[in-house]
């Protein structure tokens, strides 16, 4: 029997592809997706993507979504007493690993691994040193579908926000950049694929410029209220004029991954 397994949840490619290599390999069996979010903006931490668009996510991999809230500032020991009251819970119930898209970095790797073994559950890494090219080649050849959602302007230039995750965009990128963004130059929304029932609808919004570093652009899902559709006007508005609410500015890479 495969051992009970939560996934963390972003939204983006990494977790896509790490829910896409477990169900392949059928070693662990997925109970429930887990991401973190904004409570002061209802948005996903890091990534800036509005939970409505995680929860369709969900709804199309036919999972359930467990949320954490952190507040803008949350300190580090708030996540860690909120994080691990939910994962002792999810003990209880029988699940025994957490799964993560991660990469390389070995120092969040130490640090998942050492969180969880407190609790007495396995960190599970699926992707561990997958080659980047290779492993973005297999996700577009397999029928993923993906946009991005934020870039790091020292890495990338700002029109990369909003494109699709294809061919072209990896021929374009320039040297140097990792193709998958494992070192935080670009993140990404996936909204349709192999592991999806169906895709998930939405509609480019606004661009917002953070720390006058990030370039992020708004994702809204399609049955949003017309309120919240961007007007002509708003769409030909400065890139770097402010959006309330798309991402809080104080998230840092501590609350990256789950």
């Amino acid at each position: 029997m495969a051992t009970k397994a939560i996934l963390a949840w972003s939204g983006g490619k990494d977790s896509a592809m790490a829910l896409y290599e477990i169900r392949r390999t059928g070693a662990y069996e997925i109970e429930r997706l887990l991401t973190t979010v904004s409570q002061d903006y209802d948005r996903v931490c890091m990534h800036g993507v509005r939970t409505a668009l995680i929860e369709q996510q969900a709804a199309e991999l036919g999972l359930p979504l467990d949320k954490i809230y952190l507040a803008a500032k949350e300190s580090q020991e708030g996540y860690d007493t909120k994080m691990r009251g939910y994962l002792t819970d999810c003990r209880q119930q029988g699940i025994e690993a957490v799964a993560f898209g991660d990469l390389f970095l070995a120092d969040v790797r130490q640090y998942r691994e050492k969180s969880l073994s407190r609790v007495n559950m396995q960190a599970v890494f699926p992707l561990w040193q997958r080659n980047t090219q290779v492993l973005a080649n297999i996700f577009i050849q397999t029928g993923f579908k993906a946009v991005i959602t934020c870039v790091d302007l020292e890495a990338l230039n700002p029109a990369f926000a909003g494109r699709d995750y294809d061919p072209a965009f990896l021929a374009d990128l320039p040297t140097g950049v990792d193709p998958c963004g494992e070192r935080g130059e670009f993140h990404s929304f996936v909204y349709d694929g192999p592991i999806f029932r169906g895709a998930v609808p939405f509609t480019a919004g606004l661009t917002i410029k953070r720390d006058n570093r990030f370039m992020y652009i708004d994702l809204i899902p399609r049955n949003a209220p017309i309120s919240e559709m961007p007007s002509l006007q708003q769409r030909q508005r400065d890139p770097a004029s402010p959006l309330t609410g798309l991402v809080p500015p104080e998230y840092n890479s501590r609350h990256g991954g789950i």
